[in-house]
């Protein structure tokens, strides 16, 4: 090798440790530690997109607090947070955005539609995901290690659901509508499955989108059918408008959403006439919570309401940092098999998973509007 050649590859190295140290460190020397969040930050899911971004940067502020060291240093964790619109092509935008940046770990997305392409990039960067609110089954179920949720799935909310609509409402007949995502198709389709083994009718099963507002010929063909409950297998920002419409249409099925309905943003868009609607969201109710109490006084002083998913975003992020304290590393590949081995006591439950990533003994919890609010009606499943 010539003298000219070997002092560029010299210069290429030196170049190239420099460029990794700027990455890796603040100004005083400590190790940056990113952590990459993405949600819908605008268009009508925001209202969740800023809940899951909010329990998430509370989260790190108050590890920041604790004077964490990670390998001898001590630690600054940094929020790298991305709107992803709640469109599965922009979130894989985000996804390869987040590997380019080599952030230390994911926390989202919030929608499974976004969350499940997503997931091939970061497994095959080798990037820890956690989803606090991604429930379609298939997001922890395609063999990727990199791939965790903190909250119940589908295969537990639809079947748990389907049966308490059965039981407990005496419902015999059912219309059921999906807003075409793979969220809602699959939750419908669940739902949908058990409700039909408990001997509930399917009166019909009707498809809208995301990005609907005018249901008056789904909800037509539904009234002359007079089903017993319309179940909505879609978000808040759909289900909320469909409730007054119903109502103004003089149908009088009970109404049903499971949990991208279940916020306090379904509420604000049914006003009045969403009384008597029942939604379901994985989870003990906040007050039932381990640390929930704690949870929603300090996050209300600093955030306002909690809309659905913040206190798993919290958890999500405080699991994350656990396993890299037990690994003393932030590197990917170090705390990765740490995560994969968590038992966390945390604001929403116990944390530990099960070979897919998806967490152990999940429940579900009823909820009913009673006066503008949704009052919990029973918890269903798991050991609670």
């Amino acid at each position: 090798m010539s003298w000219m050649l070997r002092s560029l590859c010299l210069t290429t190295v030196s170049l190239a440790l420099l460029s990794c140290g700027r990455s890796e460190s603040g100004a005083s020397g400590e190790l940056v530690v990113k952590i990459g969040a993405s949600a819908p930050l605008t268009g009508p899911q925001a209202n969740l997109g800023k809940d899951n971004e909010n329990g998430t940067r509370m989260a790190i502020d108050d590890l920041n607090g604790q004077n964490i060291t990670l390998g001898g240093r001590k630690v600054r964790f940094e929020l790298v947070s991305e709107d992803d619109a709640a469109d599965p092509k922009t979130g894989t935008i985000v996804a390869q955005k987040f590997a380019d940046q080599k952030v230390n770990g994911v926390i989202g997305h919030l929608n499974s539609g976004t969350s499940i392409p997503a997931s091939r990039i970061y497994s095959e960067a080798g990037i820890p995901q956690i989803s606090p609110s991604a429930t379609n089954p298939k997001y922890t179920h395609q063999g990727f290690k990199t791939a965790f949720r903190v909250m119940t799935n589908d295969s537990v909310q639809g079947s748990e659901v389907g049966r308490f609509v059965a039981q407990k409402l005496g419902v015999r007949s059912v219309a059921v509508i999906d807003d075409a995502t793979q969220y809602g198709q699959g939750l419908a389709s669940q739902f949908e499955d058990a409700a039909k083994a408990a001997g509930v009718t399917i009166a019909t099963h009707e498809h809208t989108d995301d990005k609907a507002t005018d249901f008056q010929a789904i909800l037509t063909n539904i009234k002359a059918r007079n089903p017993d409950l319309i179940y909505y297998a879609g978000m808040s920002a759909q289900g909320g408008p469909m409730m007054k419409q119903l109502k103004a249409l003089g149908i009088a099925s009970r109404f049903m959403t499971g949990d991208g309905g279940c916020s306090t943003e379904f509420l604000h868009l049914s006003g009045a006439e969403g009384e008597g609607a029942y939604c379901s969201l994985p989870g003990l109710p906040l007050g039932k919570m381990p640390k929930g109490a704690d949870f929603k006084t300090r996050f209300n002083a600093k955030y306002g309401d909690i809309q659905s998913y913040s206190p798993y975003c919290y958890d999500a992020v405080m699991v994350m940092v656990e396993a890299m304290r037990k690994a003393d590393s932030a590197d990917p590949a170090k705390y990765l098999p740490f995560l994969a081995k968590t038992d966390y006591e945390g604001v929403t439950s116990h944390i530990a998973f099960d070979a897919n990533g998806d967490i152990q003994g999940g429940v579900i919890t009823v909820y009913q509007d009673q006066g503008g609010k949704w009052v919990p009606q029973e918890t269903l499943g798991g050991s609670h």
